[in-house]
């Protein structure tokens, strides 16, 4: 206990200042390096099916493989960090990364493309993006929230400058040299890891790669108050995976909680949608005779918007007057995103494109800056981990299938526009459901509050506000979680 209390005041002196902030700044070159580069596949998107002979469907494989491991990889990477800690984990993505962008250029096939671009960078880009993510959790207590908004424009910074040098590197050397270059670009999330010192080197009791539950083991393993690591050895193989499904993947709160239960099959069915304009837009503004670089622009700009938009959504979504209702914000919000899409089906006009983007760009703000603290709303955040685990393994196989199926529409029809139906009705439809779900059971909640108030009762399966914000006994080591982004 001696230690607790001598690492404590070492921890309030690198929080929130002095090395934080180089940490921060290397998180946000690292998220734009990994969770930005798949804005800016559809550049290459006919390129890589004119040389593959690949229909629309097969070449739509490659963007849905690296955005879906980039999703599903969350548990891994959270063992990763566990065993390594953060710093190693985001070397590691940077590594992968590279590598899969270096052989992927060497693809003979569609099929190997899959495996080097689609899994192997997907991969990297994962553990390089939540493993930054996490250590911020360690280096910023008071300033976490700030911490956290300034992060995610590198995503937006990515999405604006990743289209406008994928076009012009496609332009002056082709697509697998680009690809090639683009391995070396990856390598960079090597030196953000880096400098992501690990405070654990300095404070062994409060290690990084525990998270406060295996702290707590920990202190009393060093005390003797607990089962020696034999007795650990001994349990059955059954009761080990028992217990990291829970850890990692939180079926039980699933079926218990409603909300968190209608929230995720929500989400899960708007990503078949959402992910479709950053794919075929560029393709379907190309197609549509407008010159390549300013298809490619198309993207950029809603990247830009996002730089501004995202921390103005964040402050908003803050307000009282959303406290409680911002999961109809975040409805409204898929809803408008989804209806937006009709702009781009009436006219393939290069203005009307920008009118689009504009307004996507707006919409998709919201829903990025709102996803996951809807989730943190639903869920109890002793929890919150394993429930995202669920939440984006869930998320990761619509992401997969979504574009395919949409490239094989295209596919028997001959018309991009019907990506754009497709991508409404997915994100309306699961707009409408997640609202009058969410209503229906909040209106059978206070009737039950108001018949039959029972405590234990009123908290199962209603939408409430759960404090975010840790204890400050445990400001010191958060646990170790992994987020993903829109």
């Amino acid at each position: 206990m001696a230690h607790e209390g001598e690492a404590a005041p070492q921890i309030s002196r690198v929080q929130d200042k002095g090395w934080a902030w180089v940490v921060l700044g290397a998180t946000v070159l690292a998220q734009g390096l990994s969770l930005g580069f798949p804005s800016c596949i559809g550049v290459f998107f006919k390129d890589l099916q004119r040389d593959f002979q690949a229909s629309n469907s097969e070449t739509s494989w490659f963007p849905s493989i690296m955005t879906a491991v980039l999703h599903a990889g969350g548990p891994l990477c959270s063992i990763v960090v566990e065993r390594f800690g953060c710093r190693t984990a985001v070397m590691l993505g940077g590594l992968l990364s590279g590598v899969g962008m270096v052989a992927s250029s060497f693809s003979q096939t569609i099929s190997q493309l899959y495996v080097t671009a689609g899994f192997i960078t997907g991969l990297g880009a994962c553990f390089s993006f939540q493993a930054g993510v996490t250590v911020l959790g360690y280096y910023f207590t008071r300033r976490r929230a700030l911490a956290n908004a300034l992060a995610s424009t590198g995503v937006s910074m990515g999405f604006t400058l990743w289209p406008l040098l994928s076009q012009y590197l496609l332009d002056e050397m082709g697509w697998r040299n680009t690809f090639f270059v683009f391995g070396g670009v990856m390598l960079n999330c090597c030196v953000c890891g880096a400098v992501m010192r690990p405070l654990s080197a300095k404070l062994p009791a409060l290690s990084l790669k525990s998270s406060p539950g295996h702290l707590a083991e920990d202190v009393h393993l060093s005390n003797g108050n607990t089962l020696s690591h034999e007795v650990h050895l001994r349990r059955s193989r059954c009761d080990s995976c028992i217990q990291t499904l829970q850890k990692y993947l939180a079926f039980d709160v699933f079926c218990k909680n409603k909300g968190y239960r209608i929230y995720t099959i929500g989400v899960a069915w708007m990503v078949m949608g959402f992910v479709l304009p950053m794919i075929y837009l560029v393709p379907y503004a190309v197609l549509n005779g407008v010159e390549e670089r300013k298809a490619a622009l198309l993207i950029s700009i809603i990247g830009f918007i996002n730089i501004f938009m995202r921390p103005m959504a964040g402050l908003l979504s803050g307000l009282k007057i959303f406290t409680g209702r911002r999961i109809y914000l975040f409805s409204v919000a898929a809803a408008f995103n989804g209806l937006s899409n009709l702009i781009c089906a009436i006219s393939t006009e290069y203005s009307t494109l920008v009118l689009y983007c504009v307004v996507y760009s707006i919409s998709m703000s919201v829903l990025g800056a709102l996803i996951f603290q809807v989730l943190m709303d639903v869920v109890e955040m002793n929890r919150f981990s394993s429930a995202l685990g669920l939440f984006t393994i869930l998320e990761s196989i619509t992401i997969l299938i979504g574009p395919p199926l949409a490239g094989l529409l295209v596919d028997l029809t001959g018309h991009f526009r019907y990506v754009f139906y497709t991508s409404s009705f997915f994100m309306v439809t699961a707009a409408l459901f997640m609202g009058f779900s969410f209503c229906t059971m909040t209106a059978k909640n206070k009737s039950k509050e108001s018949h039959k108030p029972t405590p234990e009762n009123t908290s199962r399966g209603k939408y409430t506000e759960v404090p975010t914000e840790l204890g400050p006994e445990k400001n010191g080591s958060p646990a170790v979680i992994y987020v993903t982004s829109i």
